[in-house]
């Protein structure tokens, strides 16, 4: 199975950066997991909110092949802790999903059409995270849950 995680932007924050880096490395040894992140939209202040999250959207969707199965971090999503959100990825696995896309949108969230699209929506937190921050938690998520899977002294309960 590969995983992608398709973002909007790049991070203005190094310790962001740094540390979505650390885990993309410690991933590497359990699963193909790639990093897409979709240039910002430029001239943004020129669109209105709805706009910008269609040009997202339109984006977001174009990464996306038939059979994926398209996650979305969002804040009305459905909360796993990290047992559940590791048997949720290995239930993926062994129920043969080629690809899983885990997603988080611009500033304003995204749009109806990539709602309609979603398999799944995933909720890290009742709380509301920046879109730059939420891509390092979740990195840490999907590498504890695959320590978690193998049986790694990662997770501690």
């Amino acid at each position: 199975m590969n995983i992608k995680f398709v973002l909007i932007g790049k991070t203005s924050f190094k310790f962001v950066k740094e540390g979505m880096d650390m885990y993309l490395q410690r991933l590497k040894r359990f699963v193909d997991f790639e990093i897409i992140i979709i240039p910002d939209l430029k001239n943004q202040k020129k669109l209105s909110i709805q706009q910008i999250k269609e040009k997202e959207a339109e984006l977001i969707l174009k990464q996306l092949k038939t059979n994926d199965f398209l996650i979305l971090l969002d804040e009305k999503g459905k909360s796993l802790n990290s047992l559940k959100f590791a048997n949720f990825i290995r239930k993926k696995q062994d129920t043969a999903t080629k690809q899983l896309i885990f997603t988080v949108g611009g500033a304003y969230g995204f749009s109806d059409a990539v709602y309609k699209r979603a398999n799944f929506l995933l909720s890290l937190s009742a709380m509301t995270f920046s879109h730059q921050i939420i891509r390092l938690f979740f990195m840490e998520q999907i590498y504890r849950a695959y320590t978690i899977i193998n049986s790694l002294p990662y997770h501690n309960e």
